[in-house]
């Protein structure tokens, strides 16, 4: 098997795509597109795999930022992957923003923190070895860090390409066998959904 790795980043306004060799990261694209990926998405990957003499065929497996984000763009990247993946007979891999996002610390302990909306961020503890500390949660920022333990490095200025980095945790997964069939991938919301919680409000 191919040991080729595509990633997609569509969870946010600023996205991003990888193509991988193993943890060798061949190139990153950052996206930029305010009004959405879905009209974007697949030409800019058959842009990345032609530069690189590729097709959909060679690629190995397929890797996602699952979220938390934008509901849409997380929607986008998700099927986007999986539609991919089905299609091509490979697995994949569902990779947290914010674990991406711990990758780029230097402590042993790492707080991520990125903005909810609706005044909350959306927060978690990892290692150095990108494990989770304390869970991935939604809250007001203010209360979140009255949580954190002594001596965490914060981190809560994301890079705008996340694509690399998910790369790199996605292929050691795929290494360790613990890729997913493409029907066994979900998105990672932390939160439920405006829609979901204005229906909740009504009852």
């Amino acid at each position: 098997m191919s040991r080729l790795l595509l990633v997609i980043d569509t969870t946010g306004e600023f996205g991003s795509l990888a193509l991988a060799e193993g943890v060798r990261v061949l190139e990153e694209v950052p996206l930029h597109s305010p009004d959405g990926f879905g009209h974007i998405l697949f030409t800019e990957i058959e842009r990345l795999l032609a530069r690189h003499g590729r097709k959909i065929a060679d690629v190995g497996g397929f890797a996602l930022a699952a979220g938390p984000g934008s509901f849409t763009g997380v929607r986008v990247g998700l099927t986007a992957a999986k539609g991919l993946a089905e299609a091509a007979n490979r697995k994949v891999v569902a990779i947290s923003n914010l674990q991406a996002i711990a990758s780029f610390g230097t402590k042993p302990l790492r707080a991520v923190a990125i903005d909810a909306r609706r005044g909350e961020i959306f927060g978690a503890v990892y290692d150095s070895d990108l494990r989770l500390v304390s869970e991935e949660v939604v809250m007001k920022q203010e209360d979140w860090l009255k949580t954190l333990p002594v001596d965490v490095e914060l981190i809560t200025e994301p890079p705008r390409a996340l694509a690399g980095a998910i790369a790199r945790i996605a292929a050691a997964r795929f290494e360790a066998g613990l890729a997913q069939d493409p029907a066994e991938i979900d998105a990672n919301y932390v939160r439920r959904s405006d829609a979901e919680l204005l229906w909740r409000d009504k009852l």
